[in-house]
């Protein structure tokens, strides 16, 4: 089993709370994680329509399930109230750790925490694997491979050939969650708008122009995008609203939690073809952000990530926002490095006080050393500390 970075947060935070939470997308490791984190803890899991009627029918009767106090229940959002009865027995027992709960569709979920369990729950998010923990595993690839291959435990677990895991991994999404979160009428104009909403990665977000392509009109489109989010599968990487007397761009940016599944909605089946593609730029950018979003994740950081465009097209593609410092990372796909990859670091530069500043260039050449200001970094070496720490 390959270990995952945030397992010490959950252990210690079950010792503060009743109730541990930790979602992400479907497959990320959350089960795996539960039951390896708390062995004794009796485990239940939603998906056994068996395990689900016993919860129905006697929700109290069920949370007392079987000689144990505690329970690890898996896919809690399959009976959404169950939280309240979870609520009642945690303020009558006070007992740490009592129930560690998990789930795949983050706004259903957090939505019943904060009306049931708020001050009870410890919230964490699982995404698949990080580099940081393959990497201590001693699974090592370079960037095209990482890229093609994605981050999801079963393709490492089972040596499963990425185009079929994600093949599989869609069926189940659309047959399933789509049905689960939201009726979507048409499957087919949803399997088109994901496709050509992977075209588009990277890029400022304009719905009506995506909803034009698909057919539908943009508070459909918004509405698909919601979906995509509950279930882990995209997030918005919203525009640095910082003031500084410069007109903004204000729509946000969409990636992709899993580059894996990006270059399947892209027909990209090899590294060859994925080196060769359009957007094979924006699959790397999409691909250093995501690791910079795992470790917010496990470190529970209170670093947001944001990216800086004016109306000028001047644009950084990262902003890490620590507090008073600004981490600045403009992510290049090349080796060698040119004095144009730092354009939009320079026109920063003019913006904020220099002690309030730390920017960095991303890239894939092998050279790590300051220039005008700007730390280069190493791809792998960026990946590994992405957040300085």
């Amino acid at each position: 089993m390959i270990n995952r970075q945030i397992s010490n947060r959950v252990v210690a935070l079950s010792t503060k709370f009743p109730v541990v939470s930790i979602t992400g997308p479907r497959q990320s490791g959350k089960t795996t994680l539960a039951r390896a984190c708390f062995p004794e803890h009796e485990y239940v899991n939603l998906e056994n329509l068996d395990i689900f009627r016993l919860a129905q029918d006697d929700p109290r009767a069920f949370l007392q399930l079987g000689s144990r106090k505690k329970m690890v229940i898996d896919e809690i959002q399959r009976f959404p109230d169950l939280f309240s009865y979870i609520m009642v027995e945690v303020d009558e027992q006070k007992i740490p750790g009592q129930f560690v709960i998990t789930g795949s569709q983050q706004f259903a979920l957090n939505e019943r925490i904060t009306q049931s369990l708020a001050g009870r729950s410890a919230n964490l998010t699982l995404l698949p694997f990080s580099i940081v923990e393959l990497s201590a595993a001693d699974i090592f690839l370079d960037h095209y491979e990482w890229m093609l291959k994605g981050f999801y435990p079963r393709i490492y677990d089972m040596d499963i050939p990425p185009e079929e895991y994600y093949r599989g991994y869609l069926f189940t999404y659309v047959e399933r969650d789509l049905r689960q979160i939201r009726n979507i009428g048409n499957l087919s104009a949803f399997q088109r708008f994901m496709q050509l909403l992977a075209g588009r990665v990277g890029q400022v977000v304009n719905f009506s122009s995506l909803g034009s392509d698909v057919g539908v009109d943009h508070k459909t489109i918004q509405s698909w995008i919601s979906v995509l989010e509950a279930s882990y599968i995209v997030y918005r990487l919203p525009p640095y609203f910082e003031n500084f007397g410069k007109r903004i761009i204000r729509n946000p940016k969409i990636f992709f939690y899993d580059t894996g599944l990006l270059c399947y909605l892209l027909g990209v089946d090899s590294v060859t073809e994925l080196s060769r593609h359009f957007a094979v730029g924006s699959i790397f950018e999409n691909f250093i952000i995501s690791e910079v979003q795992k470790s917010v994740f496990n470190h529970s950081s209170i670093n947001r990530l944001y990216f800086w465009r004016d109306k000028n097209a001047n644009e950084v593609d990262l902003i890490i926002d620590q507090g008073i410092i600004k981490r600045a990372i403009e992510i290049k796909l090349g080796s060698t490095y040119a004095s144009s990859m730092i354009k939009g670091l320079k026109f920063w530069q003019n913006l904020l006080p220099v002690e309030h500043q730390d920017n960095g260039l991303v890239y894939t050449g092998e050279m790590n050393r300051m220039i005008q200001d700007i730390q280069l970094y190493n791809w792998k070496d960026f990946v590994l500390h992405p957040l300085g720490e």
